[in-house]
């Protein structure tokens, strides 16, 4: 088996994380400090956690990947409350792809097997 970078909830996750850090440099300049950088912090943790849980025990795999989802689910909080603020247009369409990753996190819990 490859790498955490294999995982396709890596990629997806990485790939939302960078969207949500660029849509957080178009806030007003308060809100990239007080929200933005919560919204940042809570993006990121979704690939970091998957890649720091990658290749320990099963049981470890899966705790890190609870905390990714759980930062998934802060992350459509954030999302509600910029784009209720008017601050994300499109808003609506990460919050969409963060309940799929969500839920593709969710599965990968309860499907993962370890190789190692």
């Amino acid at each position: 088996m490859g790498g955490f970078r294999d995982l396709d909830v890596y990629q997806e996750s990485y790939r939302l994380a960078i969207t949500i850090h660029k849509l957080t440099k178009t806030f007003p300049e308060q809100e990239r400090y007080e929200i933005g950088s919560q919204l940042r912090r809570s993006a990121v943790s979704i690939p970091a956690n998957i890649a720091e849980g990658y290749g320990r025990s099963e049981a470890e795999f899966r705790r890190f990947l609870w905390i990714a989802l759980g930062s998934s689910n802060e992350v459509m909080v954030y999302l509600d409350m910029v784009s209720d603020l008017g601050y994300a247009e499109g808003g609506a369409d990460l919050r969409d792809a963060y309940d799929i990753l969500g839920k593709r996190l969710y599965r990968l819990i309860q499907n993962w097997k370890s190789h190692f």
